[in-house]
């Protein structure tokens, strides 16, 4: 029986792909896995036992990552999930950030109790509220992931002209990147030629605070930026400043902070990126799925801190699944570790990640307790699992 805890309130829908075999609601301190949203886990302690927590979305800065990569916690994630969701916000922020549509909607309700004037109101003001078409204009997408490729292709089915910067672009992600959209080669390409600029790239280290005083001198004047990635990608302050000078036209955030309320010329959204209940469905239905393959197979697809390693089962087959550190000459002595315990190894699978490698091992025939012990005590080891 695996224990499946919830710190937020994850969808039924995905919820209930568990089957009996499952007790979903454990205590953490019960847990076999964790499923999570927005909780903040970095002050938690994390139970001996706990094998993998999914995170029901794609941004994984709420999880301590590289404490879960030293106990052997395989930390999930799932992109494109919400993708079309946010794509379709990021489109309403396109239209924000050019008609002025949030701040006239807010006069409009200020001609309350004017009457029979309000008509006439309407056509004497609305001339403050004018704001330019997309249509025609260039749009810089800056990371090309599931999310940057949806926008980068319907901004350009809008008839914008669109310039994609990723460097770290894959091969299957670029086979769904429409044809039309042009191939910037430096962020500096993006920041010269483009109207409007949307970022969708995690916040790392490197990119923190990148939209700065001195990208955005970099930029064309009257520049349109749209963030419904992390609030961090941006610094306030400097973007304030640019928008008081003209240089931004405006800007479109999902993730206000203080000094971006009733600033002019800022869009602050509350976070309403993924906020669908076909996201929040899509996203409970594939972490479910991940964390089961994961208990059940061994199998890691969309892992933040481990390889992608899958095997097919085979049946009387014994798994061996052996987290590891990643040094030379382990897959020899797990081999000869396993071939001393007296079972032949059918099928394998490693991979390697960073500092970090997972293998697979399938087997004929069953192990001791002994020789299980015998491998946990092997250098470079951190966790292995037998599953039967």
């Amino acid at each position: 029986m695996y224990q499946i805890h919830c710190l937020n309130k994850i969808s039924p829908v995905g919820t209930s792909r568990f089957g009996d075999q499952y007790t979903v609601g454990a205590e953490l301190a019960q847990a076999d896995a964790v499923l999570v949203r927005s909780a903040a886990m970095h002050d938690m302690e994390l139970p001996e036992q706990l094998l993998a927590i999914a995170r029901a979305g794609a941004g994984v800065n709420n999880i301590p990552i590289d404490k879960c990569s030293e106990q052997g916690i395989v930390v999930f994630n799932t992109p494109g999930a919400n993708a079309n969701a946010v794509k379709e916000m990021v489109i309403c922020g396109l239209l924000l950030a050019s008609r002025k549509v949030a701040k006239a909607i807010d006069w409009a309700k200020s001609l309350k109790g004017e009457g029979e004037q309000v008509g006439k109101l309407v056509e004497k003001g609305k001339s403050v509220f004018v704001g330019p078409e997309i249509t025609g204009k260039s749009l810089g997408v800056i990371g090309l992931g599931a999310i940057g490729i949806l926008v980068a292709n319907a901004a350009e089915a809008l008839g914008m002209e669109v310039f994609g910067y990723d460097p770290y672009l894959s091969v299957d992600a670029a086979w769904g990147l429409s044809s039309n959209v042009r191939h910037a080669r430096s962020l500096d390409e993006i920041y010269a030629n483009c109207d409007y600029i949307t970022l969708h790239l995690p916040q790392t280290p490197d990119t923190k605070g990148m939209i700065n005083a001195d990208s955005l001198a970099k930029m064309k004047d009257g520049v349109r930026i749209l963030n419904f990635a992390r609030g961090g990608l941006v610094k306030s302050a400097d973007l304030i400043a640019a928008l008081e000078s003209e240089k931004v036209a405006s800007y479109v955030t999902d993730f206000p902070d203080d000094d971006l309320l009733c600033v002019e010329g800022v869009t602050a959204i509350p976070h309403l990126g993924a906020s669908t209940p076909e996201s929040e469905d899509n996203c409970a239905r594939m972490a479910v799925d991940q964390v089961k393959d994961y208990l059940e197979n061994g199998n890691i697809r969309n892992s933040v801190n481990l390889p992608a390693v899958s095997m097919a089962r085979e049946p009387g087959m014994t798994r061996i699944c052996i987290l590891h550190r990643n040094v030379p000459n382990t897959i020899s002595v797990f081999s000869g570790a396993v071939g001393d315990a007296g079972v032949n190894i059918e099928n394998m699978q490693s991979m390697s990640r960073g500092n970090y490698a997972y293998t697979m091992f399938d087997v004929s025939g069953d192990l001791s307790d002994d020789a299980v012990a015998g491998l946990e005590a092997l250098d470079a080891i951190i966790r292995v699992r037998i599953i039967r």
